[in-house]
């Protein structure tokens, strides 16, 4: 049988989220959860400027648009944007978010919108799917759109996690997936225009240790949790 010339996560559209439900399953929380965390996250950080009405935001990767309800939660005055390789999968979050969002995809090696587009672009679990060798070029893109100033959050698994690892290979979307070390993003971020790299580790604990969540903002330097997170701003 030939090799479909379709992106890979056109196969995986319609049921992305029952796919991913059951990956994470022994974390007790669904999809929902995590989606919201990262939001969460990111207007935590960013405080005031989260209600900034003329707020840009593009989520990079969107697929389905899982994650687009939660950033108008968390930022309920910005311009929402979501694009992502595959075209099935902008059809559905475009169905599913048109009043909240706006969608494109991508067509080629770039992103297709034009230089300082954004004030913040959000890549939640995205790079691992991006082969290594074109790494540098989709950073390099992230930062092309954004102002000068303009922020990333690029949130990715945790390789020293197992029961992420496990999680990973478990999953049938995941299997072209090539988890990067900590180190890796940041060089990816440092060597592409911008500064006050940082990152944190998220997510440490399962529903059933819920209790202990309000710790983790404490916590972020060790290199337990199930993901990471590197924030950086465009020179």
């Amino acid at each position: 049988m030939e090799k479909s010339d379709k992106p890979e996560f056109d196969h995986y559209a319609e049921n992305y989220t029952k796919l991913h439900e059951a990956s994470i399953h022994a974390s007790g929380e669904d999809p929902t959860y995590f989606a919201a965390y990262k939001a969460n996250y990111m207007a935590s950080w960013m405080g005031p400027k989260a209600s900034n009405p003329a707020l840009s935001i593009l989520d990079f990767g969107c697929g389905v648009g899982n994650t687009i309800g939660h950033l108008r939660a968390a930022f309920p005055a910005a311009q929402l944007h979501g694009t992502d390789l595959s075209g099935e999968s902008i059809r559905l979050a475009s169905e599913l978010h048109s009043e909240s969002a706006t969608f494109k995809v991508i067509t080629g090696s770039t992103l297709p919108y034009a230089d300082h587009s954004f004030d913040v672009v959000l890549a939640a679990c995205v790079f691992h799917h991006i082969p290594p060798e074109q790494r540098h070029q989709w950073m390099e893109q992230i930062r092309r759109v954004l102002k000068p100033g303009g922020e990333a959050y690029i949130f990715e698994h945790n390789i020293l996690n197992p029961l992420t690892v496990k999680a990973v290979n478990d999953c049938p979307f995941d299997e072209d997936a090539i988890l990067l070390p900590r180190s890796e993003l940041l060089n990816l971020a440092r060597s592409n225009n911008f500064d006050a790299v940082r990152a944190r580790y998220i997510v440490f604990f399962p529903r059933a240790l819920a209790l202990f969540r309000p710790l983790e903002s404490a916590i972020g330097w060790i290199p337990f949790g199930a993901q990471y997170v590197v924030h950086a701003i465009a020179r």
